[in-house]
This record gives structure tokens, C-alpha cells and sequence, in this order.
């Protein structure tokens, strides 16, 4: 009987089944899907598709079947979480140009401004701030406030290092990339990481002289080293210096 009402309820929508294993599951029913479908997406858990000619028993024991594999990517993406910076009340956290502030209040929903150097960002008084998608929130309002402060600062920077020791290269791009600080292609055009805005000032310049060497030395040799030591003034330092930062992680 129970099984016939739970059938039901998913003809008339989405239906939810607590899983002991894997947490709760939300069956969804598709005219367009021709298979069932398991996908795990960051803050909405597990979602399971059913084409109309599937039932929810298929359904289920598809999900039995697959609990392994599902709890093997819960855990991967609850690492990938905990790397995240979580963005607290009480905790200082700034960009180059500007104070992070985080303050409740009473409408339904998030707001944010940049004024005088602080970037206030206003979260629902109902809702936790460590609640994902504040966190979401917060984090896309920071990454668009370090594109804004990178696109005013950092194409200007290597303007004035290519002037001061001769280089000449197309564009610069910024991109908020997961690994790399910055790149050069086989064009010279140069890429940087929009999170060179939260690097202390010598190490932003290390990473822009880096890639300007690379218009002229495409490879990691003796000679782009050379030319690197000559216009940075210590370039195995340096860069010893960078590697105790890592990209970080939103």
C-alpha cells in the first residue's frame, strides 16, 4: 500500500526517500529522460531522474545498486567543501581594496554594496550565515569584488613592467582559475588570476614579471631563469616565497 502511495505522489511531482546510507534522495519524473539518472550536486544532494517508462521500485533499486558510487562522491564533494573558505561574522577577511562585513538583516533576501573601502554584504536575520547558499552568495559577491579591484589594477601593472624592461605582449585577461597564478600563451597573451589581488604586493609583482619573461623564454631553462633573476631581482626566492600560497579556494 505504502509503496502504490509513494508511486503516486512521484506521478504528481517530485518525491523524497530518506536513504539510511546516503541521506535523503529526491526522485524526479522527466517526459524527455530516456533513462534513470543519478546526479550529486554541491548543497542539493542526491537527485534521481525517471523517464516515464521507469517505476519508483526501479528507481529505488537503482539507487541500491549505486550507493557505493553515491557515497564515494557525498564524501568527495564534502571534502571539496570543507576546503572552501567558510566567510564568518567574526572573522576578518579582505581583499586588496576592501573589508569584508556581513550583517543580518530583516528582508528575505541577500544584498550587498561596496562603499569607503568595506564590501557589506546583508544576509536574511532568519536564516544561519553558514547556511550554503549564504555562503554562495558571499562568495560570488567577493569573487566579482576581486574582478572588479584585478580588472582596475593588474592590466595596468604589466603595462608599466613591460614599459620599464622592454616587453611587448597582446592582452590581459583575468580569470579566476582553480591552480594557476598566471600564464602566457605561444601569442603573448597574458592570463591572471583575478586571487593575485589577495597576494602581498612583491609576490603580485613576481607573478606578473613571471609571465612577461615568458613572451620572450616560452620554457622553465636556464635562460628564462636568467632573465627572471635579472628583473625581479630573485627569482628562485621568490618563487619559494609564492609556494607557500596556494590559489585560494572560494
Amino acid at each position: 500500500m505504502e509503496s502504490k502511495q509513494r508511486a503516486s505522489a512521484l506521478q504528481k511531482g517530485v518525491l523524497e526517500k530518506e536513504f539510511d546510507t546516503i541521506g535523503l534522495v529526491r526522485f524526479v519524473p522527466s517526459a524527455t529522460a530516456k533513462y534513470v539518472r543519478i546526479s550529486i550536486r554541491p548543497g542539493q544532494g542526491v537527485r534521481v531522474t525517471l523517464p516515464k517508462r521507469a517505476s519508483l521500485a526501479q528507481a529505488e533499486a537503482f539507487v541500491q545498486e549505486k550507493t557505493p558510487w553515491i557515497r564515494k562522491h557525498l564524501a568527495s564533494q564534502q571534502q571539496e567543501q570543507e576546503k572552501k573558505t567558510l566567510f564568518s561574522p567574526d572573522t576578518e577577511f579582505r581583499t586588496r581594496h576592501h573589508q569584508l562585513l556581513l550583517l543580518p538583516h530583516p528582508l528575505p533576501h541577500c544584498k550587498s554594496r561596496l562603499k569607503d573601502g568595506v564590501l557589506y554584504v546583508w544576509y536574511p536575520e532568519q536564516i544561519d550565515w553558514q547556511h550554503p547558499d549564504i555562503q554562495d552568495y558571499i562568495r560570488k559577491t567577493v569573487e566579482y569584488t576581486l574582478r572588479l579591484e584585478a580588472k582596475q589594477y593588474l592590466p595596468q601593472r604589466v603595462a608599466h613592467f613591460a614599459r620599464q624592461f622592454g616587453f611587448t605582449y597582446q592582452q590581459v585577461t583575468i580569470k579566476n582559475a582553480k591552480t594557476r597564478w598566471g600564464s602566457c600563451s605561444h601569442t603573448n597573451n597574458i592570463n591572471l588570476n583575478l586571487h593575485l589581488m589577495r597576494l602581498p604586493q612583491h609576490l603580485c609583482d613576481y607573478v606578473i614579471l613571471h609571465e612577461l619573461a615568458h613572451t620572450v623564454e616560452k620554457n622553465h631553462g636556464p635562460r628564462f631563469w636568467a632573465l627572471l633573476d635579472q628583473i625581479s631581482g630573485d627569482a628562485k626566492g621568490l618563487d619559494k616565497q609564492l609556494k607557500a600560497y596556494r590559489v585560494q579556494v572560494f
